[in-house]
């Protein structure tokens, strides 16, 4: 996703004039990987790690706005205007990151399931795959409850917030790896899976 991410943030903000907006959660990119290789090579608390882990969305939040013509926040509120906003997480999450395990079961992720908990808003994964894929098939739509536990494309946390939410949160699980492919499907609502947890007056 590195390559094309910038591409998804012009794309994205290219739909501003149609009264789109969004808040960009930024993943841990590269740093993250080294913070889990230093993990793995020396004594580093897990406290520590959250917190470095937070710190390495931080840096490549700064990748994903430069060029695009996106905006910075520290907070996690909808974007004032239309178009795109970066959020900077180790800011935003140093004044509340309840709802957030310190472990390497809340990642990016779960960062922005809790982002999108806390704004009562769909929360969209972009990734390389085309949703979640069960015996060879994109299902399109599954509950968190019947992934956690299991691996997936997305980390055991978010899958654990959106379980326990009570608003009807969901995550919506699109390929982001071709541009014209991923705006298509949010113009039209279409493709990749839906995960929502099932409610009681459900069928």
């Amino acid at each position: 996703m590195l390559n094309c991410a910038r591409d998804l943030i012009r794309a994205l903000a290219s739909l501003d004039k149609e009264g789109y907006s969004f808040l960009a959660v930024p993943g841990g990119g590269p740093m993250a990987d080294l913070l889990r290789d230093l993990f793995s090579r020396h004594e580093i608390s897990q406290e520590a790690a959250h917190w470095m882990a937070i710190l390495a969305m931080e840096q490549y939040a700064y990748f994903l706005a430069d060029g695009t013509g996106a905006k910075f926040t520290a907070e996690i509120v909808r974007p004032k205007d239309n178009g795109v906003e970066v959020l900077l997480p180790y800011q935003a999450l140093l004044k509340d990151d309840g709802g957030l395990g310190h472990n390497w079961d809340f990642t990016s992720d779960a960062v922005a399931a809790l982002a999108a908990l806390r704004l009562d808003a769909q929360m969209i994964k972009a990734t390389d795959v085309d949703g979640v894929i069960i015996n060879g098939k994109v299902i399109e739509e599954i509950s968190p409850g019947e992934l956690i536990g299991k691996k997936s494309c997305m980390d055991q946390g978010s899958l654990q917030i959106l379980q326990a939410c009570s608003k009807g949160t969901s995550a919506w699980v699109l390929n982001g790896t071709d541009t014209n492919r991923f705006i298509y499907a949010i113009r039209n609502g279409k493709g990749g899976t839906i995960i929502r947890a099932k409610t009681r007056d459900r069928r």
